[in-house]
């Protein structure tokens, strides 16, 4: 296979390399809005001031978790789910959208879900991260490839999805996507500094709150947490807040363009940098492990850019009061 260089190599997703349809996302939409109440679901949160960031030595000071800075947050909806694939259907169905890794012919896909006979075809793997394939024909729908399908993984999280595919399906239905302070502000669940959205123990009384790594990472998951990809947008307890799968389970695309440096705080409302080349992820997904990447703490941070899919981002909505 040919390794393919990635503007952002990690575990945690892949970029794609040159962009051969840079105006993809600005093809016509026809954008007939959802009759759906958009608020309908969600979850009212009053804002107010809360520490984000962290100073915790588990962290990644390259990805400019910290420092702790203080933040004002005006009131905002949020919903308790990720973007489920019968969601996403709906909005396929209604608007006739195509997303990019459709567009493209092709989406990453983490090496041990694809089969066999999709295997043969692959060419090419990310350089420093080899887990991650360029599978013909991944997408949404076809999750692994040609050959796999989503009829047993409607209440799963749609993934596949770039950052404008997420836009598009907001503007669709009403919504928008999360500053990345209002998402960490919701996945707190009101907690102050700590490490998950339950509390500072990855597993309380032995039980999995989340859907990550199970096992050595890249070669072999346990699956003791119940999945071994996606997991029901639904799975396990949510915070306090009532989300649910902050942490693990897919990565979460924000509206913010992303920067390792923050303006001095106090912060009121703040969107990030004006202009950037990566979006901002949060939340961490099925393949986070803490021997290599345990970024599924709720201060944790990643980037890609924003025409980039792969096998375990998706996204949540928000809406403003």
């Amino acid at each position: 296979m040919i390794e393919m260089n990635a503007k952002k190599p990690g575990c945690c997703s892949a970029s794609r390399e040159d962009s051969s349809l840079p105006d993809a996302h600005s093809l016509p939409l026809n954008v007939i809005p959802s009759s759906k109440d958009p608020k309908e679901g969600m979850i009212y949160l009053p804002g107010g001031e809360f520490l984000m960031g962290t100073a915790d030595q588990e962290g990644f000071a390259q990805d400019g978790e910290g420092p702790v800075r203080s933040v004002r947050l005006d009131p905002f909806y949020i919903d308790p789910y990720t973007v489920s694939n019968a969601e996403f259907k709906a909005f396929v169905d209604a608007t006739g959208y195509r997303t990019e890794a459709e567009i493209f012919g092709w989406s990453f896909v983490f090496h041990l879900f694809v089969s066999a006979e999709t295997a043969q075809g692959v060419t090419q793997t990310v350089r420093q991260t080899p887990w991650w394939w360029a599978v013909n024909g991944a997408c949404w729908k076809h999750p692994e490839g040609p050959d796999s399908h989503i009829d047993d993984r409607m209440d799963h999280p749609v993934i596949h999805v770039s950052w404008h595919d997420a836009y598009a399906y907001c503007q669709w239905a009403g919504k928008r996507l999360p500053s990345e302070a209002e998402w960490e502000y919701a996945a707190r669940g009101g907690l102050v500094q700590k490490r998950y959205p339950w509390g500072d123990v990855l597993k309380p009384d032995g039980e999995h709150r989340c859907n990550i790594w199970q096992g050595k990472f890249p070669e072999k998951n346990n699956c003791s947490d119940g999945y071994a990809g996606t997991a029901p947008v639904h799975a396990y307890k949510p915070n306090d807040y009532g989300l649910y799968n902050v942490s693990g389970n897919v990565w979460e695309w924000c509206s913010d363009w992303f920067s390792a440096n923050h303006p001095a705080a106090p912060l009121i409302n703040p969107q990030g940098p004006p202009t950037g080349q990566e979006k901002v992820l949060r939340g961490g997904s099925y393949l986070c492990h803490k021997s290599y990447c345990n970024r599924y703490r709720v201060a944790a941070r990643s980037k890609n850019t924003p025409d980039s899919s792969t096998g375990n981002i998706g996204f949540r909505c928000a809406a403003d009061v």
